[in-house]
């Protein structure tokens, strides 16, 4: 049994590991692959029913129905290729799988994993709910800002306003649904995520009701922090009710009515009257606070009003801060306003920013999102920088605070005044900003902070996951934007293993014989992974020093042999490819492939870099041997995949990657590679 949501990679690296492990320690251990090759190895019911236990290494649905009665050990794909020794010892005491709860996720693993293994799979579940806000919050905020800023005008009361009866207000209304819906899409991705199917209705209708404040008499509702907050007690709480026993009649129902109506509605009854309240009393008060501050310094005031808007962007403290200056221009004090107008592009600029001055923080999801989020930012529309603060809250949201508060004392310092209840550049365009040089000095200056800070916190973070101890995340979010995605990476895949014990005759295998030390002539020697991959398609050392820079090199490379009838093209498949989720398979591997018609027929290209390539692999390690693999459209079918699935198996042998390594040139790393078969 197998699943593998595109890919293949991940699913065949488990295997060999699992294997590797299962001869070394004297069991007997048979691995069913399911990848896009199909399913492979498959484990019969004699296999089954022979089993002391059934590890189920993998990051998407997959149907257990067949181990009932058996130990069943469930986790990510990368604990297989990770720890698969830790496997075999835990599965022998793991919990015996029953036919009831519904869903067929891969489970958490809930022993043995310790806290990090809690936080990673935290860390999936966030990114997999941001990778499907992410089209929600481009898709409405570029609808609204293109609505406002071709058929709004602006109004002292309304801010910017939009006739009732034109066709702008109708491409405003559609946006607005994008917008309304991001929330509960982001809550209910993320309760999916942990519970499989029967958490998505609990999580979103969960995330709609953070969302309204109206329930919980709020003026605000909760935001995306609510989200979140709905999304993960949604997920948990449908995976503490499926380990509820109940009787084999009512186990057919259980997934798809009982759990879902039991989830939603004590999450939705637990948020109006337990977490609903809180929220409507910080609101209250924090207008009562502000309202006490109006006669203090002008850049204290501007300062926390920023600090307030950045904080969760539409959530209540951000709402507060707005309506408390929207209201004071009807008594004509429109300098408070004016501060928050200046805060309220700053986030959603900044992060846009933030990915052109430090791309290789970010993938191509967030890298287009940031683009995306500039433009919503010229409108006032801070809800951009939603998805970056979702995926990444320690690093973003302070970074947020800091420009946010920045502009607003700026603008505070500066005299800066609104007479419209709304903010960004477009205020100032429409002529309703007054001090408008001081508003884009205290904007720009906001954003810069934002940017800087972030880029800063977000490298530090990264420098302290590669350093630290490797904490395996399943799947890798994809996210997505972005992620962080959506979730599971895209090569991530599934690996079910049946094993017992093996006679104590049984032993580890033979070290791999080491290469010959007078290397045969590549014309005279057997052809390597079918002849795709040739010395023109070898390279000993890359010059490139990140992703995007190695995969256009590699195509180049691969241009020499006359296969490649559109470079850039070959390029554009590749990066659209690690979009979708990293090709960086971890033990210093990747393997970055597209399937286009640029390629003529199929060639594979080899690569080394000494220093190593930051591919975001999900053990942190960077890529040093890498291989490209193309494939047209029309010839695609199995042979990328069987190309993949040989290199993936071998690649897990640490001998032959220490030769492949060591080899001083191409003549000798194709002698290595000719054992890929």
């Amino acid at each position: 049994m197998t699943a593998c949501p595109t890919g293949i990679a991940h699913t065949y690296m488990a295997a060999e590991k699992l294997a590797q492990a299962a001869e070394s320690l004297g069991i007997d251990m048979k691995v069913e692959t399911q990848g896009s090759i199909g399913a492979e190895n498959v484990l019969t019911d004699n296999d089954v029913r022979d089993a002391d236990g059934i590890i189920i290494a993998a990051d998407k649905d997959v149907d257990r129905g067949r181990f009932v009665g058996k130990r069943v050990l469930s986790v990510g794909v990368s604990e297989g290729i990770s720890h698969p020794e830790r496997l075999i010892e835990q599965v022998q005491s793991a919990p015996v799988h029953g036919a009831g709860g519904g869903g067929g996720a891969a489970e958490p693993l809930t022993s043995g994993g310790g806290g990090g293994r809690e936080r990673s799979v935290a860390y999936k579940a966030l990114m997999n709910g941001v990778s499907y806000m992410i089209p929600f919050v481009v898709v409405g905020g570029l609808l609204i800002a293109i609505s406002l800023s071709l058929g709004g005008h602006t109004d002292p009361e309304g801010g910017l306003v939009i006739p009732d009866d034109s066709f702008w207000m109708h491409v405003n209304q559609i946006g607005v649904i994008g917008f309304t819906l991001m929330v509960p899409i982001l809550s209910g991705y993320i309760a999916y995520a942990i519970g499989d199917r029967p958490a998505l209705v609990p999580g979103m209708i969960g995330g709609w009701i953070a969302n309204t404040g109206e329930l919980y008499d709020s003026k605000a509702g909760a935001g995306f922090i609510g989200a979140i907050v709905t999304g993960f007690l949604a997920g948990y709480l449908v995976l503490w009710i499926k380990k509820v026993k109940v009787p084999k009649f009512a186990q057919p129902i259980m997934p798809i009515i009982v759990i879902p109506i039991v989830a939603t509605t004590a999450l939705g009854l637990f948020f109006i009257y337990v977490i609903g309240k809180p929220i409507s009393w910080v609101f209250e008060h924090l207008t009562d606070w502000l309202s006490g501050m109006t006669g203090t310094s002008a850049i204290l005031l501007g300062a926390i009003l920023g600090l307030m808007i950045a904080f969760d962007m539409g959530g209540p403290v951000n709402k507060t801060a707005f309506l408390f200056g929207a209201g004071l221009i009807a008594t004509g004090n429109q300098t408070v306003m004016g501060m928050c107008a200046a805060a309220i592009p700053v986030m959603p600029l900044g992060q846009g920013l933030a990915t052109l001055i430090r791309k290789r923080l970010y993938s191509e999801q967030e890298r287009e999102t940031g683009l995306a989020a500039l433009f919503m930012g010229m409108f006032g529309i801070s809800e951009g920088a939603i998805p970056f603060a979702a995926a990444r809250p320690a690093q973003v949201i302070p970074a947020n605070m800091l420009g946010g508060a920045v502009a607003g004392a700026i603008a505070g310092l500066a005299g800066v005044e609104d007479a419209v209840p709304h903010g960004g550049p477009i205020v100032a365009v429409l002529g309703a900003i007054g001090g408008v040089p001081m508003f884009f000095v205290a904007v720009a200056i906001g954003t810069v902070v934002t940017a800087l800070t972030t880029v800063t916190l977000v490298d530090l973070s990264e420098r302290k996951r590669r350093g630290a101890p490797v904490v395996d995340v399943p799947g890798g979010p994809e996210p997505v934007l972005a992620g962080v995605g959506a979730g599971a990476g895209a090569d991530a895949g599934a690996v079910g293993a049946s094993l017992q014990k093996a006679p104590a005759a049984t032993t580890a295998a033979a070290p791999a014989a080491a290469a010959p030390a007078d290397a045969v002539p590549a014309d005279a020697a057997p052809e390597v992974l079918s002849g795709y991959l040739t010395a023109q398609t070898v390279k000993v050392q890359l010059e490139s020093e990140d992703k995007d820079s190695a995969i256009r090199e590699m195509a180049a490379l691969l241009a020499t042999t006359g296969k490649v009838a559109d470079v850039d093209e070959l390029v554009r498949t590749a990066l659209r490819r690690e979009a979708q989720g990293t090709t960086g398979l971890g033990e210093e591997i990747a393997i970055p492939h597209a399937k286009t018609d640029a390629v003529v027929s199929p060639v594979v290209g080899f690569a080394r870099s000494s220093e190593g390539i930051e591919w975001g692999a999900l053990d942190g390690t960077k890529a040093k041997l890498i291989f490209m693999i193309s494939v047209p459209e029309a010839a695609a079918g199995d042979e990328h995949l069987r190309i993949l699935a040989l290199l993936s198996r071998k690649l897990m042998d640490t001998d032959f990657r220490a030769r492949l390594e060591a080899a001083p040139d191409d003549a000798a790393i194709l002698d290595v590679l000719r054992e890929v078969q």
